[in-house]
């Protein structure tokens, strides 16, 4: 499949997203939205992809925010509607039935950051810098980071962040647990990469179902959830494969 604004590569059944607007350091805009709306609901439904990285292109830039140039002039209903737009794709990402894992290669501000807040798993190389810029334009985060920050660093280090408007550092980003790791930027790919990995040679079915568990670990029915999930894949061919690889002392073969 083509699309405009992103790059998409398959290998080892690792999907490679790559965000591909240097010239505006990947800024986000509707053509973005729609491209990783499409490429989403693609990778939901293929067989061969069990893992998904997703990246910036150039050595700059992850996303350094929303394209303002583009929603400079609207109006309160064309920004609820701009809001909307970016929480209907993250919650998608969020949601996604695959783990999605963000290697942040440079900047990740406003919408860039909520982007990567939306991913299951965050890599961030050494240069890459954290913030949500947008009190300095008059306006908050408007794409889930005002939900998303409070569940990942606590409500006071992101009221910190959202109302300073500063960008962090990605040590800074890593010691407050808004990022797992941080490397050099020519290791990012590569960890991410052994990361992705390791990933795709367990259960899909498992992995699918441990996302919508933790999903759910906000929810007073998250302990009940589990529960469900657990006993639902009693019934799948990989806890056959897997039961049957512990016992039979060799690795499981996982579809």
């Amino acid at each position: 499949m083509n699309y405009e604004s992103i790059k998409l590569t398959i290998d080892k059944k690792i999907a490679l997203v790559t965000i591909n607007r240097p010239e505006s350091l990947n800024a986000l805009n509707a053509q973005v939205f729609t491209d990783l709306d499409n490429v989403f609901d693609f990778l939901k439904g293929e067989n061969s992809v069990n893992c998904i990285i997703i990246t910036g292109s150039g050595e700059k830039s992850f996303v350094a925010g929303a394209d303002i140039k583009e929603f400079s002039n609207y109006q309160k209903e064309q920004a609820k509607e701009l809001s909307k737009r970016g929480h209907d794709v993250f919650l998608k990402i969020e949601n996604m039935n695959k783990p999605v894992i963000a290697a942040i290669n440079g900047f990740a501000l406003g919408g860039g950051l909520e982007l990567a807040m939306a991913c299951h798993i965050r890599y961030a190389s050494e240069n890459a810098k954290l913030g949500l810029p947008e009190v300095t334009l008059g306006l908050i985060p408007g794409y889930g980071g005002t939900q998303r920050l409070p569940k990942l660093v606590g409500k006071g280090i992101a009221n910190e962040i959202i109302f300073s408007a500063k960008m962090i550092t990605a040590e800074k980003a890593k010691s407050i647990g808004l990022v797992n790791e941080v490397f050099s930027s020519e290791e990012l790919l590569i960890k991410t990469q052994d990361l992705a990995e390791s990933i795709v040679k367990n259960s899909p079915q498992g992995i699918a179902k441990a996302i919508q568990a933790v999903n759910a670990s906000e929810s007073e029915k998250g302990m009940e959830q589990e529960v469900e999930f657990f006993g639902e894949l009693f019934l799948k061919e990989d806890f056959k494969e897997g039961v049957s690889a512990f016992l039979e002392k060799r690795k499981p073969v996982f579809s």
